[in-house]
């Protein structure tokens, strides 16, 4: 017997942030939002949705911050259309809900998936963002170098497997959201010691939310089916002469999602200020596997700028 579907209600968790939906780019996303001051928007990874951001969002409120963590398309309680899970209209989407705030621009914040939305963001929508952090994440058109570093790894074969399986209609959803599906994902990235029971049993509960399997392994299929069609190609051509505003890129040490000569490589489309940092000791989930030290790192250099 299938598990059955969790409500909407289920991602609302309570805490010292307020909830609500904003209007943008013809949806409805909702947002976490907690202190005043610039805006730092906040985007999570797959199979994530805006509560990966909960100990930054305090953080960031003490430092004098306005800190927004949404949920992306497809995910969480925000709208999950049939289409729009590709990287132009992610971007939209982020630069919408920046004007729906009622702010000019943002610094944005994404890992993972949520990170190659950031690194598009200032070639694509340059008026709405002041600065990127990009966590666990290469470059979009980088994404070919990305699996072949993967599939270098001791785990290479079931990298390629999984890449391949997400492209497969159906089955990757039923597996996601049956038995230990999350867990698995989640554990694969992530360092030792993490997730715990706790992180599990939430993302497990958000992904059965009805259709967010399916909307959140859109994004990935997207980026494999984009190297061979227009759509791809227009990304491409907008993204390839890199961006102007600071740049700071953060990977786990056990990360092997994406390796640090990727992250190097990466570097020659930050036009401007630029600083990459390693985290030891984790693996993806930086934000959440080491909350305080991810904290520091992130208020240091949102203070420079």
């Amino acid at each position: 017997m299938p598990p059955a579907a969790t409500d909407v209600s289920a991602v609302l968790v309570e805490g010292p942030w307020r909830h609500r939906l904003v209007a943008a780019h013809g949806a409805r996303f909702h947002v976490a939002e907690l202190g005043e001051g610039p805006l730092v928007l906040l985007l999570h990874d797959f199979p994530q949705f805006w509560w990966a951001w909960r100990h930054q969002l305090v953080a960031l409120a003490a430092a004098g911050y306005r800190a927004v963590a949404m949920d992306l398309r497809g995910y969480g309680a925000s709208d999950k259309p049939p289409r729009g899970y590709d990287t132009p209209t992610s971007a939209a989407d982020v630069a919408a809900v920046v004007r729906a705030l009622g702010e000019r621009d943002a610094v944005v914040v994404g890992l993972g998936i949520g990170g190659r939305t950031a690194w598009a963001l200032p070639s694509l929508h340059p008026e709405q963002v002041r600065g990127v952090v990009v966590v666990g994440a290469g470059h979009p058109l980088l994404s070919a170098r990305v699996l072949r570093d993967r599939v270098r790894q001791p785990s290479g074969a079931d990298t390629t497997r999984t890449a391949f399986w997400r492209q497969v209609p159906a089955l990757p959803e039923r597996s996601l959201v049956h038995g230990d599906g999350v867990e698995r994902v989640l554990r694969e990235r992530a360092g030792p010691g993490w997730p715990g029971a706790g992180e599990v049993a939430r993302y497990a509960e958000a992904v059965r939310v009805p259709f967010v399997a399916h909307s959140a392994l859109e994004y990935h299929r997207w980026i494999a089916r984009s190297a061979l069609r227009a759509d791809g190609r227009r990304l491409a051509a907008a993204l390839r002469d890199g961006v102007d505003v600071p740049v700071l890129q953060v990977r786990g040490a056990l990360d092997p999602t994406v390796s640090a000569g990727t992250l190097e490589a990466a570097a020659r489309y930050a036009r401007g200020p630029h600083r990459l940092h390693e985290v030891p000791g984790v693996g993806h989930y930086v934000p959440e596997e080491d909350p305080e030290r991810f904290g520091a790192l992130l208020a240091g250099w949102l203070a420079r700028w």
